[in-house]
C-alpha cells in the first residue's frame, strides 16, 4: 500500500479534493465545477483523507451520528491508487471512530456496485430517494 498515511485531523483543501475527485469515477457525478457547493460539500461532512506523501490519494466523505449509523457519501480513490486496499482501510477508519455497532449506508456508483459486496456490505433492496422538491 505504498505508504499512505490516513488522516481524520484535516480537511484536503478545495482544489486537492476537485482534483482527487477529477481522477476517479465519481468526478462526473459530483458537482466539482460548482466550487461554493463543492466546498460546502466537505465543509459539511466528516472527513477522513489517505495521502501519498503531500499528495491526497482517497477521501471518505462521510455524515453519522457516532452511534447508530453512518452514511458513507463519498469513498473516492485516485485511479491510479486503486486496488491497493485504499478504500477498505478508509472504512475500517471510519469505523475506529463510531460505535462498534454503528451501521455504514451508502448509495454505491455503478462502477462500484461489485466493490462493496467484495468487501463485505449486504444489498439492501429498501433504499429510496428523492431527487426534486415534494410537491
Amino acid at each position: 500500500m505504498n505508504n499512505i498515511t490516513y488522516r481524520l485531523d484535516i480537511k484536503p483543501t478545495l482544489d486537492e479534493a476537485i482534483n482527487l475527485y477529477s481522477h476517479c469515477s465519481l468526478g462526473a457525478r459530483r458537482p466539482i465545477t460548482d466550487r461554493p457547493r463543492f466546498q460546502a460539500m466537505l465543509e459539511n461532512a466528516n472527513i477522513i483523507t489517505a495521502w501519498d506523501k503531500h499528495k491526497l490519494v482517497a477521501i471518505a466523505r462521510y455524515l453519522t451520528d457516532f452511534v447508530f449509523t453512518t452514511y458513507l457519501a463519498d469513498l473516492a480513490v485516485d485511479d491510479d491508487y486503486q486496488k491497493q486496499g485504499i478504500g477498505k482501510q478508509l472504512i475500517k477508519e471510519l469505523q475506529k471512530n463510531t460505535d462498534p455497532n454503528c451501521r455504514i449506508v451508502l448509495l454505491a456508483a455503478p462502477q462500484a456496485v461489485d466493490y462493496y459486496p467484495h468487501i463485505g456490505f449486504q444489498a439492501h433492496l429498501s433504499a429510496w430517494t428523492i431527487l426534486e422538491p415534494l410537491k
